[in-house]
């Protein structure tokens, strides 16, 4: 309940500030199919995303990184298995802002979709799958790359702070990917390795969120 209520007090600053709260269709659609789905607080949810999107559009991109970052790390973190009775869910943004929960892999994919709708370059962003060394398990980070060659910036569910990579000893990275490629990370930049449509959780993802198919969760974290 705490972050329902965070994000509607988030919300309410927003629209203050400045937007206008007049949704475009597509965003009156993805409003209601979410509080269909997921009941009305979910769909509110998903009014505060908008709002955070149209507050962030034109800000400098470290400032969309901290905003988005921030706003979805208000959310639950809940094990597939439980949340969806599967070991292994990649959950749409609407799905994971319907359901209030997900795990690491939901947060980077929401934080990925968001930061590509606010103006960043596809190029500039991978989802990495890491080894959380001190949690001894598999984990999944966003990684923002300023320039090509640069030291990428890690958004992370398991902190707030955005830090570099070379801060973040604790990730051991294997492989990482985006809308186009899918890399080996043996070094910061890694060894292109194909596309990412090779990832069969990735397509599905990308079908879901085309058909705007959402899948109801085992649990209501609303309650």
């Amino acid at each position: 309940m705490k972050h329902y209520l965070l994000s509607i007090a988030v919300a309410a600053g927003l629209l203050l500030a400045g937007h206008s709260g007049a949704y475009t269709k597509q965003e009156q659609t993805w409003i209601n199919t979410v509080s269909n789905v997921y009941g009305e607080r979910a769909g509110k949810r998903v009014e505060t995303w908008r709002a955070i999107i149209a507050e962030l559009q034109g800000q400098s991109e470290q400032k969309q990184l901290a905003g988005i970052n921030q706003f979805f790390n208000q959310l639950n973190f809940v094990d597939d298995i439980d949340l969806w009775g599967k070991k292994d869910y990649w959950a749409t943004p609407l799905e994971f802002l319907g359901s209030n929960a997900g795990d690491c892999e939901d947060f980077t994919i929401a934080k990925y979709f968001s930061l590509l709708e606010l103006g960043i370059s596809d190029k500039k962003l991978r989802l990495v799958y890491v080894k959380a060394i001190e949690l001894n398990q598999f984990h999944m980070v966003l990684a923002y790359y300023e320039t090509p060659r640069a030291q990428p910036l890690i958004l992370d569910n398991l902190i707030g702070e955005i830090k570099p990579a070379s801060k973040r000893n604790d990730l051991l990275p294997i492989y990482s990917f985006n809308g186009r490629n899918l890399w080996v990370m043996k070094t910061t930049q890694g060894k292109l390795a194909g596309k990412s449509s090779r990832l069969k959780l990735w397509n599905d993802l990308r079908s879901r969120e085309r058909s705007l198919k959402l899948r109801k969760p085992k649990v209501n974290y609303d309650e």
